[in-house]
């Protein structure tokens, strides 16, 4: 269970509201650890656990990017609303509304990772450091790797993707019953799927504005704004000692991956054997040795 927050509330963005979660105490001479989610179109509550980093000296920012969870949903608002430009003007809002900008780590998870590559590609001057978990560096490279990892499904199964996509049916049931065979195993590999993952998903299902939008009907047929969206062009200019995250069976698949790896100056990674996108619950403890070992390695 994560430790209980220590301060929660929102801030204004503009005409609208960002919530967020404090854990420990922003005043600490240690970095916080702000987590940036994935989605786009997610929520905070599946990155939950790492609220535990407090225990170990890093006070930690989850929030909820807009148009989810506790912050303003606009489920009017065109494609032309929700852009990379939004959510790097909203991360850029949050840290200094908050008073961390000066000192702040970035972990982004997923999407998440994506963002928090550009941000820190623009070097801020509070930034110590970098967790880019399970993320691809370019969208396009992305779909090149999912078309592979389709390819791999049992017999039948990514036809039954392909015909409904191509048909535009893909909230069928055997849609969802195919998908699901991706999901068990590039998304989620264990049996159970913790509380807080299942929160995030039906934020998301409670209003798929964005995640629709920006992304498309699922993780591996991505149609949308992001289809043709990149960093890897930005990754030159990150500064900061930077940490890769990903699973051997992730859905971002280690070519996918690679270009971080290639092009940021100062960068580690660790992959994650058991798990496929989210390490941090499907291995958790190692997890946690790994990103406390990076964290430690900033003092």
């Amino acid at each position: 269970m994560a430790p209980a927050p220590s301060a929660r509330g929102t801030v204004a963005f503009g005409p609208y509201r960002t919530w967020y979660r404090v854990t420990g105490d922003l005043q600490s001479a240690r970095p916080t650890v702000v987590l940036v989610h994935g989605g786009p179109g997610s929520t905070h509550d599946y990155l939950l656990s790492l609220a535990a980093l407090a225990e170990h000296g890093w006070p930690v920012v989850h929030y909820d990017q807009l148009g989810n969870g506790g912050s303003t949903h606009l489920p009017q608002a065109g494609a032309d609303f929700w852009t990379v430009e939004l959510f790097l003007g909203e991360l850029d809002n949050l840290l200094h509304s908050l008073g961390v900008a000066d000192n702040f780590v970035l972990l982004g998870q997923s999407w998440g990772g994506m963002l928090s590559a550009a941000y820190a590609a623009r070097q801020p001057e509070g930034l110590r450091g970098l967790v880019v978990a399970n993320s691809p560096a370019s969208y396009p490279l992305w779909t090149e790797e999912l078309a592979v990892l389709r390819a791999q499904l049992p017999p039948g199964v990514n036809e039954t993707l392909l015909a409904n996509e191509a048909a535009g049916t893909t909230d069928s049931p055997e849609y969802l019953e195919a998908m699901n065979v991706f999901y068990d195993r590039h998304v989620f590999r264990l049996p159970e799927k913790p509380t807080e993952l299942t929160a995030s998903m039906m934020e998301i299902a409670n209003d798929p504005t964005v995640y629709f939008t920006m992304n498309g009907p699922s993780e591996f047929h991505v149609v949308g704004t992001l289809r043709d969206w990149s960093v890897v062009d930005l990754l030159p200019r990150i500064q900061v000692p930077t940490l890769l995250l990903s699973g051997r069976h992730d859905e971002v698949t280690v070519g996918a991956v690679q270009p971080y790896y290639d092009l940021i100056p100062d960068v580690r990674w660790e992959i994650f054997e058991e798990s496929s996108h989210g390490p941090h619950l499907e291995e958790p403890a190692l997890f946690m040795k790994v990103l406390v070992e990076y964290l430690r390695s900033l003092d």
